[in-house]
């Protein structure tokens, strides 16, 4: 498959449902030179780790996004980051301040001894193999104001669509190939 139509089937898939905002979280860790990115291509964004950071934390650090169709960043991250794990794409009606908040949240879980963990629910990785082990309520928070999550799955044309109807996970691979 071209570019071209990968980039065109990601638009039609993602963009789709104008009504909702597409958002990304993505991993610094992932794109080493993601904070230059951002700023060369002015996206709305923000760091979801809360505070002033060090300049190396900062560059690894998770960040929230506005993804718009026409953006040059938004092809940038079609093309190169679907398949190389630069982070995940949500869907939601609610605007960029709820997001954040509600990513920010997510980003710290507790084990069984109550000592904080870091969750990096951002990799799709992660978010693919978590989401069908949640129980409903684990689901509900994991959702919060957002109606659609897209990862990639393992293979290289393939993206999972999840959505949350209230009791049940729904998941769908959608083929981009």
């Amino acid at each position: 498959m071209s570019t071209a139509t990968r980039l065109d089937t990601l638009h039609r898939i993602l963009f789709e449902n104008s009504d909702q905002q597409l958002y990304g979280v993505l991993d610094g860790a992932s794109i080493p030179n993601l904070r230059s990115l951002l700023a060369q291509h002015t996206v709305p964004n923000v760091c979801l780790l809360p505070g002033e950071l060090d300049a190396e934390l900062a560059q690894t650090a998770p960040y929230l996004v506005a993804l718009s169709p026409q953006s040059p960043f938004t092809k940038l991250l079609l093309t190169q980051g679907v398949g190389n794990h630069w982070g995940i794409l949500a869907q939601a009606k609610d605007d960029f301040r709820a997001l954040r908040m509600h990513f920010r949240k997510l980003l710290t879980v507790w084990d069984p001894d109550g000592e904080p963990l870091h969750f990096r629910y951002y990799d799709p990785r992660v978010l693919r193999d978590y989401l069908p082990t949640c129980n409903p309520e684990g689901l509900r928070v994991l959702f919060g104001p957002v109606t659609t999550y897209f990862a990639e799955a393992d293979t290289a044309h393939v993206l999972s669509r999840f959505s949350f109807t209230g009791d049940r996970l729904g998941q769908q691979q959608l083929t981009l190939a």
